[in-house]
C-alpha cells in the first residue's frame, strides 16, 4: 500500500510522530518534578499537611508521565539506527558522546533515586526523601541540557572537524561543541516552557476543583501556586523567547524570513505580518495583513532597518513556509493568551477574588493543555525552519536517511501509530481519571504492592501466605499445608 509513497517523506513523518509524543511528556515531567521539590520543601520548612497532600496527590501523576516519557523516548534512539543510519554514520563521533553523557549523568542519577521518591516516603528519613526528590528534579533538568546541547549543536554545528571518511569528528574542545552559538537561548526557553506547562496543567486542575468546590483548600493552594507562576515566569519567556529570536536571526536568517513571512527582502523597514497565506509557488503571501515597519522594530530595534528575504535565498534552501509561519504564529498566540490569564489572576488576587472569579477559574481550566500547544507549535517551527538541513547547511535530510523502501518505513509508522495511540492513550486517560479526583487531607501517594514484591522461592507459586498461621492460602481463599523446606 506504501509502495507510491515516498520512503524519506514516511521517514520523517514517523520521526515527527514520535517525537511529538515524546516532547510532551518530558516537558510536564521536567516542570513537574521541580514542582514536586517545591512542594516537598514546603512541608519540611511549615510543617503543614497540606503540602505533603499535594506532594502526594501530583507525585501518583508524575510516576505515570515519567513512565510514558522514558518508554517514548527510548524508540526514537532506535530510529537513528533504522531510518537515519547515515546521519548516525557522519554525525555519531560528536553527537553520541553527548547523548551518552545525558545518559550517565542525568538518565542513571533520575532512575537511582527516582524509587526512593517514589516509594520511600515512609522506609527513609525525611532529609533522605527530599535529598532524593531533588535529584529528580535536578536530573531531568541535566537531561533536558544535554538533549538541548544535542540539537542545538545541529542548528548551530561549531568546534568540529571533518574526517577523512566525511564524519564530523570532535575538535580539540568539547566545551565548544556543548555550549555552540544557540544553545544557552534554547535551554532557558525550552526549560522555561516546561515549567510553564506544568503551571497551566496544575492551575487547570485546581480550577476545575475550584468550580466544583470553592472552599476545597487544596485546589486553592495549587491554583494560587500556579498563578503566581504564571504571572512571574510568562513574561521572562517572552523575554528569553525575542532573545533567542536575535540569536537564531543571526545563525539561521531564513528561518526567521519564514516565520516573518518575507519572501520579499525590505530595504527601509519591513511590516510585522499577523496573517497572510504563504505562497511558495509564486513567493508571495497571499492576503497579507500587518503593521509596517514593526518586524525591523522587534528585530533589530529600528523601524527603518532593513531586512532581507526569502528572495536572497535559493529556492532549493528554503523551509516550508506555510508550516513555520503557522506554526510559529499559533506559539506566539497561546503565549500572549497564557500571559492574559497571569495578568487576570494577579488583578484578581488584588481585589482578593482569587477564588470567587469563576471566569477566571474557566478560562484557567480551557488553558490547561495551552503549554503542550505551545511546545508542539516552538518544536515545529525550530525543526522545520531548519530544513532542509538536518546539521545546518552542512548535511541534508535527504542525504542523512537510510536506503529503506517506502513500504518497510511505512508499515512500521502504521505500527507506531496504533500502539502510540492505544498504549499512551490509555495512560493519558489514567492521568486524566487521577486528575479529575479532588485532593484532599490524607493523600496516599503512590502504593506499593500489598505483599511486597513478587518472590522466586519459598512459597509455591500461586499460593498466599497467610500471616496468621503456617499455613496458606490458594487463589481460592482455601488452606492449605505448608510444603516441606529443605
Amino acid at each position: 500500500m506504501f509502495d507510491g509513497f515516498d520512503a524519506l517523506l514516511l521517514a520523517r513523518i514517523q520521526f515527527a510522530f514520535t517525537v511529538s509524543f515524546h516532547f510532551i511528556f518530558p516537558a510536564f515531567s521536567i516542570g513537574l518534578a521541580s514542582f514536586l521539590a517545591v512542594l516537598e520543601g514546603l512541608w519540611l520548612k511549615t510543617g503543614k499537611p497540606l503540602y505533603l497532600d499535594l506532594f502526594k496527590y501530583w507525585l501518583k501523576i508524575f510516576a505515570i508521565a515519567f513512565a510514558m516519557g522514558v518508554v517514548s523516548g527510548i524508540v526514537m534512539s532506535y530510529q537513528f539506527g533504522t531510518n537515519w543510519s547515515v546521519f548516525s554514520d557522519v554525525a555519531g563521533p560528536v553527537i553520541g558522546p553527548l547523548m551518552a553523557y545525558e545518559v550517565l549523568t542525568a538518565f542513571f542519577l533520575e532512575a537511582g533515586f527516582l524509587g526512593v521518591m517514589l516509594f520511600g516516603m515512609e522506609r527513609v528519613g525525611k532529609k533522605l526523601h527530599f535529598a532524593a526528590t531533588l535529584m529528580v528534579a535536578v536530573g531531568t533538568c541535566i537531561s533536558a541540557f544535554w538533549i538541548l546541547s544535542v540539537n542545538s549543536w545541529m542548528h548551530t554545528p561549531v568546534g568540529y572537524e571533518m574526517g577523512a571518511n566525511g564524519q564530523f569528528l570532535p575538535g580539540p574542545s568539547w566545551w565548544t561543541i556543548v555550549f555552540n552559538p544557540s544553545f544557552p537561548y534554547r535551554l532557558v526557553h525550552t526549560v522555561l516552557a516546561a515549567f510553564i506547562t506544568t503551571a497551566f496543567v496544575v492551575g487547570g486542575v485546581g480550577a476545575f476543583h475550584l468550580i466544583k468546590d470553592r472552599t476545597n483548600t487544596h485546589a486553592r493552594k495549587m491554583f494560587s501556586m500556579a498563578m503566581w507562576m504564571a504571572a512571574l515566569v510568562v513574561p521572562v519567556q517572552i523575554f528569553a523567547g525575542d532573545m533567542h529570536g536575535l540569536n537564531t536571526l543571526e545563525h539561521q536568517p531564513q528561518k526567521v524570513m519564514a516565520m516573518e513571512g518575507h519572501y520579499e527582502s525590505h530595504p527601509d523597514g519591513a511590516p510585522l505580518y499577523l496573517f497572510g497565506i504563504p505562497n511558495d509557488k509564486e513567493q508571495r503571501l497571499d492576503y497579507a495583513v500587518g503593521i509596517p515597519k514593526l518586524s525591523s522594530l522587534i528585530l533589530k530595534h529600528d523601524l527603518d532597518a532593513p531586512l532581507a528575504g526569502l528572495d536572497t535565498i535559493p529556492d532549493d534552501e528554503q523551509p516550508p513556509v506555510a508550516i513555520v509561519f503557522w506554526s510559529f504564529r499559533i506559539m506566539i498566540a497561546v503565549g500572549f493568551a497564557m500571559l492574559g490569564v497571569g495578568m487576570w489572576s494577579l488583578l484578581a488576587r488584588w481585589r482578593g477574588k482569587l477564588y470567587e472569579w469563576s471566569w477566571l477559574h474557566r478560562a484557567a481550566l480551557v488553558m490547561a493543555p495551552s503549554g503542550f500547544v505551545a511546545v508542539l507549535a516552538g518544536w515545529i517551527t525550530t525543526e522545520v525552519g531548519r530544513q532542509p538541513y538536518v546539521i545546518y547547511n552542512l548535511l541534508r535530510t535527504e542525504d542523512a536517511a537510510s536506503p529503506l523502501a517506502a513500504p518497510a518505513v511505512g508499515a512500521s509508522l502504521v505500527a507506531f501509530v496504533v500502539v502510540y495511540f492505544f498504549v499512551f492513550g490509555a495512560g493519558v486517560w489514567y492521568i486524566l481519571h487521577l486528575m479529575r479526583k479532588a485532593p484532599h487531607a490524607g493523600e496516599y501517594g503512590v502504593k506499593r504492592g500489598d505483599k511486597g514484591p513478587i518472590r522466586t522461592a519459598g512459597i509455591t507459586p500461586g499460593l498466599t501466605q497467610d500471616p496468621s498461621d503456617e499455613t496458606t492460602k490458594d487463589l481460592s481463599g482455601s488452606k492449605q499445608e505448608p510444603e516441606e523446606r529443605p
